[in-house]
């Protein structure tokens, strides 16, 4: 016989029950999980946030635990597991990326009529996962699947400024790299301050970038960059295309995604 604290509130949004109580109570016990962060929460304050009876919880947390997405202290106290966190990274992996993300390089370089790319960190170098080319007879060669040093890319050193990398861990990507470290180091900063970094000639003769770092949980996972002759990429112009991306891509971002506050 069900518990009367067992029944769902209704769902935000439509005032309709849920339709699997069960499955129900699992989501809401996480999203309080969640929300407790890393000291975790009691069993006592877990149901009554909840306004469920313990026992209810209890089972309910049992069965979160028997797949990983709980895991209970030795002090008590319930926390979220591994597994729950791996769903977003998964989720945001490398080879879903350019599927969630190809409508808004496809709007971006649109907008800008310009080439487009989305790169990711592998090691010490970016590599280089979709592109949007723009429709005009002269242009940029790419290839996606290409990798450059991170410290010779727009892409790169955005990355790397939203990644929490320091001045002595920054020579460690360096190595290899003709490129000048002070000079890395200066644009990283900037990146920081700003929320996009530059590179002029220093990855391709005769072209230039300007990237963006798209942010999960505070640290970047990905970046946007857009890639121009260098006679096309005036302090002007690259202004503008950091305002053209902060109006087009934020709305066309997955949930989870975001560009970063300076």
């Amino acid at each position: 016989m069900a518990d009367p604290d067992d029944a769902a509130p209704p769902a935000a949004g439509d005032g309709a029950a849920s339709p699997v109580e069960a499955v129900d109570r699992a989501l809401r016990v996480l999203e309080a999980l969640a929300a407790a962060g890393p000291a975790g929460t009691g069993l006592a304050e877990l149901a009554a946030d909840l306004g469920l009876n313990k026992t209810t919880v209890h089972r309910t947390l049992a069965a979160l635990r028997h797949r990983g997405f709980a895991t209970q202290e030795p002090s008590g106290r319930y926390a979220l597991g591994a597994a729950a966190t791996r769903l977003g990274d998964d989720y945001f992996g490398d080879e879903n990326l350019p599927v969630l993300l190809h409508p808004a390089l496809l709007a971006l370089s649109r907008e800008v009529d310009e080439l487009v790319h989305l790169g990711v960190l592998s090691g010490r170098e970016v590599v280089y996962l979709d592109k949007v080319e723009p429709d005009r007879p002269l242009r940029v060669w790419s290839a996606i699947g290409r990798r450059s040093p991170a410290v010779t890319t727009a892409l790169g050193r955005a990355l790397l400024a939203y990644r929490g990398t320091d001045r002595a861990a920054l020579d460690g990507y360096l190595t290899a790299a003709r490129v000048d470290g002070d000079h890395v180091w200066e644009v990283v900063e900037r990146a920081r301050r700003t929320g996009y970094a530059t590179e002029v000639e220093e990855n391709e003769a005769g072209i230039s970038c300007v990237a963006v770092p798209l942010v999960r949980a505070g640290a970047a996972v990905a970046a946007v960059s857009v890639t121009a002759p260098v006679e096309r990429m005036t302090p002007r112009r690259v202004a503008d295309l950091h305002a053209a991306v902060l109006r087009v891509l934020p709305p066309l971002l997955p949930d989870g995604l975001a560009l970063p506050r300076p």
